[in-house]
């Protein structure tokens, strides 16, 4: 007697198992590469706007700092500007320091019948002319005007007789010199009492 064993539902059966896991593990494996996907896709615009914010950040601070090196450059200007008028204000008070000085070294180195015709000032240099009773007060005079701190020493360019006596006409040039600021008030306050008119 011979048995007879039907095979095909059983293999039809291991067949569908095995479609159906491979099915189950292929929708896994889809579910998983899509969950990968959008976790990739998350993160990198999460990366993308965190950079844009530090993109945002970094071009303000450029902004403020570009307005900070705008507001140095005008203060710099403001600077430069005030260091000008500065020293523009202590150029005319030491001008006016300096005239000061002259006239009061001149009236107080004048000597006794020495008249002073002619005055002249070019910059730092100056030019005298005057009249003098005979030659040794001409050369009085020079040794005053070479004392006096104001001045550098007298150049005598011309001594002519006057009338055909012994009075004498001159000519001299010198220069004069910038005081210190201590000087300058020393010789602003005594020059204040002693400045006179030049004859």
């Amino acid at each position: 007697m011979t048995i007879e064993i039907n095979l095909l539902p059983w293999r039809e059966e291991v067949r569908a198992r095995n479609s159906k896991r491979f099915f189950v593990a292929l929708s896994l494996m889809a579910l998983l590469g899509l969950g990968g996907g959008y976790g990739m896709f998350w993160l990198y615009g999460q990366q993308i706007e965190a950079q844009q914010q530090r993109n945002a950040h970094i071009q303000a601070q450029s902004r403020q700092l570009d307005a900070a090196i705008r507001e140095i450059s005008e203060l710099e200007a403001i600077r430069a500007t005030m260091i000008q008028q500065i020293e523009v204000f202590t150029n005319l008070q030491m001008g006016r320091t300096q005239t000061v000085h002259v006239f009061n070294d001149l009236t107080t180195s004048l000597m006794e019948g020495v008249y002073y015709t002619q005055f002249g000032r070019q910059g730092d240099s100056l030019r005298l002319a005057g009249l003098a009773e005979d030659n040794a007060q001409v050369s009085d005079q020079l040794r005053a005007l070479a004392a006096a701190s104001t001045f550098s020493i007298p150049v005598l360019s011309e001594v002519e007789a006057v009338g055909g006596g012994d009075s004498r006409r001159f000519s001299l040039s010198m220069s004069q010199h910038m005081p210190t600021e201590a000087s300058a008030g020393d010789q602003v306050a005594s020059g204040s009492g002693n400045a006179q008119e030049v004859p």
